[in-house]
């Protein structure tokens, strides 16, 4: 009886929605959402619009810088919950400014059924973005962004084992694999050889973010090609990229076989120079590409029926 399924899925294209994120600051978009109230709104509007997938941050509800506080996000966890049916994929990556046990607070109160995973240690600089604006919302976002010359974002092989133990042994959680260079890929490969986590693994490619990848199609040519090699049938892959090469190469994802993820923590953009006005309007605009070019969007079911995610009866929100 499961063939058939796996059959009929392989129209599917899981689109995820990165909802706020940790990169944009409030000055960059007013569609960025800050507040709990803001998140769940804005969260369950691209459920609704297609995205299957809910990767999720939190923000200080008073300024919008990011926040691991794990009482922020029970204050729209459970909201987003009991309006849709959407997989929440919770950070582990949090910001470059948390330590681990920060980053790992939220996720081990709520046990998603899924968590993104970093798969390296990498420099992640975010300061040529402030040269693009005179006036800001708050204080501490011109801060923020300047002194990302000097972030190194730690995400060691222990820490990464870790991270396994405790919310893939321990909660039953899956994994986005975020790769920000192909030197990622053969990391997970090693941490698959480990034994730290079961195929089918998920890969999130990302390209266009200073420290890693170009986002060059070149490139994606060639992370898919390696991640071919590694993991043979035994991956789903994903590609998200930063700005106004989110859309491109979303597309380009689509027609080699892979999934996508679009939202304001990846760009504020919805066009070249144009704001965009909410993660729905992404999502849209995405689900509208790939039905045009012959795919399906899978729904949250699908995704965890392609993902062997543990199902969302089973999180603690």
């Amino acid at each position: 009886m499961a063939e058939p399924a796996v059959r009929n899925l392989s129209n599917k294209v899981i689109i995820s929605c990165a909802v706020t994120g940790s990169i944009h600051t409030p000055t960059m978009s007013d569609a960025l959402p800050i507040t709990p109230d803001q998140i769940a709104v804005s969260a369950i509007e691209a459920a609704q619009a297609g995205a299957a997938i809910l990767h999720l941050h939190a923000r200080d509800p008073v300024d919008g810088r990011p926040t691991p506080d794990p009482k922020v996000f029970m204050r729209f966890l459970p909201r987003i919950k009991d309006a849709c049916d959407a997989v929440v994929n919770i950070t582990t990556g949090g910001s470059v400014k948390m330590t681990l046990d920060e980053r790992l607070a939220a996720p081990l109160a709520a046990s998603p059924e899924m968590c993104s995973m970093n798969m390296g240690t990498m420099n992640f600089a975010l300061y040529p973005m402030a040269a693009r604006y005179k006036q800001w919302k708050y204080d501490w976002e011109e801060p923020y962004l300047l002194q990302s010359d000097d972030n190194i974002f730690r995400n060691t092989f222990r820490d990464i084992e870790r991270i396994s133990k405790t919310l893939g042994d321990g909660h039953g959680v899956k994994f986005e694999h975020e790769c920000y260079d192909v030197g990622h890929l053969y990391n997970l490969a090693h941490c698959l050889e480990r034994g730290m986590f079961k195929a089918p693994v998920f890969l999130q490619i990302i390209f266009g973010i200073l420290g890693g990848i170009g986002a060059d199609i070149d490139n994606l040519m060639f992370m898919k090609k390696t991640a071919d090699k590694l993991f043979g049938d035994q991956y789903r892959w994903s590609v998200l990229a930063a700005g106004r090469n989110q859309m491109p190469f979303c597309a380009h994802s689509a027609m080699m076989g892979g999934h996508m993820r679009v939202g304001l923590e990846d760009s504020v953009f919805i066009s070249r120079g144009k704001l965009a006005t909410s993660n729905a309007q992404q999502v849209t605009k995405i689900r509208r590409i790939i039905e045009e070019i012959g795919y399906e969007a899978a729904t949250p079911d699908e995704a965890r029926l392609m993902l062997g995610l543990k199902g969302r009866a089973h999180v603690k929100f």
